[in-house]
């Protein structure tokens, strides 16, 4: 189709008659007007924002920690990087000797500690904390690893160090002390391995020159638990409440017991369970009693003079089925007495009151226990003109044998008596004695006392406890 197209431009119009050939398209869109910035200003942002974050977790340039360049690097790298040059230093045993690394040594060092501080004291933030120096290090060895790596490289410097030993012997235990080794020495190594980290160096060198070593088990160890295993002796056995009932002698404690020091020195003890059941099958036969009555003599006030018969309690023993292993387990945690569950029927106390009574019209001695006469003898008591006084009294002291000297109450005449036997002083200077310068007895012969025939003096010497009754009567 032709037409006619009018156009009009800025400064006319003009209109063409020539044939146009006209299509309908869509209308072009408009341009979009270019955005530069963004080509340019986003990469540039996040270049900013990427060096904002590592100023914000790495540490600043030219910082070293424990000697080791850490700069630029997070705390976990600084760490490793650390730990890595530790490893690789090398240790020379003597000049030109044998050498082993820190690896083959166990040697580590808390890197992440030292890491952390330096980033804490150098972020990379912070350019006024840059080219700063931190953290001396404080190296460590693997004690077993470096001793099994220093002997292979230089195994003349090496002797095994004996262990201190406990051993039972003539009823007790006895410590064998320890006897030192010897070896290189791991604090000159330890040394040697700080120095060279801190200072960058790649190799270290240590006198190897043996030194002693001591024994993991020590000698003082040994004393400690020999000690402590004497005082169980001395306490040993199955109890019934505060009686050892079934003490159990230092042999059969010592064959019970096993005494070992572990690889840390500690010593501790092993106990046969089975072995203490041999011991508790006869337990009854020895614990099992009846009640014994304890018999004591005292005086007409209750007060006990002496005793005749201790008595014992009796007792029936409860169950012994874990008793074996109880006690094993006591044993082994140092305890060696071992309280047996028991009935206890207590026993009874019988009093027996004594007296010495004296019938001066009878001239007789009269033996009496409860009121009851046990045994009578005639004495000769003290004349008219010296009598013995009446009165109730108690026996004082005592002796055997004695000179006796005095003066006659009747005749005033001085007397010395020799070797008078059996003396019980009851009334001042009037006492029971034997007499063997007479043998008028049922008759008064004495200047006061009470004397007897020596053997029955004795027999009332014996019988008669100090403090024990005595009577005189007419």
């Amino acid at each position: 189709m032709s037409e006619t197209i009018t156009r009009q431009d800025a400064d006319a119009t003009v209109v063409s008659d020539a044939p146009v050939d006209v299509r309908w398209a869509p209308t072009e869109p408009a341009r979009k007007p270019r955005r530069l910035w963004l080509k340019i200003g986003v990469p540039a942002a996040a270049v900013v924002a990427a060096a904002t974050v590592c100023s914000l977790v790495l540490i600043a340039p030219g910082t070293t920690a424990a000697g080791v360049p850490v700069g630029g690097q997070t705390s976990g790298a600084a760490a490793e990087s650390i730990s890595s040059r530790l490893a690789d230093i090398e240790v020379t045993l003597g000049e030109g000797g044998p050498t082993v690394s820190a690896a083959d040594l166990g040697a580590t060092v808390d890197a992440s500690a030292l890491a952390d501080a330096a980033f804490a004291g150098s972020p990379m933030w912070n350019v006024t904390a840059w080219f700063a120096e931190y953290g001396t290090p404080d190296v460590s060895l693997d004690a077993d690893r470096a001793a099994n790596a220093l002997r292979a490289a230089l195994p003349d410097a090496y002797t095994d160090p004996t262990p201190a030993a406990v051993t039972f012997q003539d009823g007790a235990y006895a410590v064998t002390p320890a006897v030192d080794g010897t070896g290189v020495s791991l604090d000159a190594v330890r040394g040697a391995l700080q120095s060279a980290l801190a200072t960058g160096a790649g190799t270290a060198t240590v006198d190897p020159t043996p030194e002693a070593v001591a024994s993991v088990v020590t000698t003082a160890a040994a004393e400690t638990t020999a000690s402590s295993l004497n005082d169980m002796i001395a306490e040993a056995g199955f109890y019934v409440g505060d009686d050892r009932a079934v003490p159990v002698t230092a042999d059969t404690l010592a064959s019970w017991v096993d005494v070992a020091a572990d690889e840390t020195g500690t010593f501790s003890l092993t106990v046969d369970a089975a072995a203490i059941q041999t011991a508790v099958d006869t337990l009854p036969d020895q614990v099992n009693q009846d009640p014994v009555d304890a018999n004591v003599l005292s005086n007409e006030a209750g007060t006990v003079l002496a005793t005749l018969v201790e008595g014992q309690d009796g007792r029936a023993l409860g169950d012994t089925s874990n008793v074996a292993r109880d006690f094993a387990d006591q044993l082994a945690a140092g305890d060696a007495s071992y309280d047996l569950a028991a009935d206890v029927t207590a026993r009874s106390t019988v009093s027996t009151v004594r007296l010495a009574e004296v019938d001066l019209g009878e001239q007789r001695l009269y033996l009496k226990e409860n009121g009851k006469v046990v045994d009578t003898w005639l004495i000769s008591s003290g004349r008219d003109g010296a009598v013995t006084y009446q009165g109730h009294y108690s026996i004082g002291w005592r002796t055997p044998l004695q000179d006796m000297k005095g003066t006659s109450r009747d005749t005033g005449s001085k007397y010395t008596q020799p070797d008078v036997p059996w003396v019980m002083y009851f009334n001042g200077n009037q006492a029971f004695h034997g007499a063997y310068w007479h043998d008028n007895f049922g008759n008064q012969m004495s200047a006061g006392c009470v004397n007897m025939p020596p053997a029955l003096a004795k027999k009332l010497y014996d019988w008669m406890p100090d403090g024990g009754d005595v009577w005189i009567h007419a």
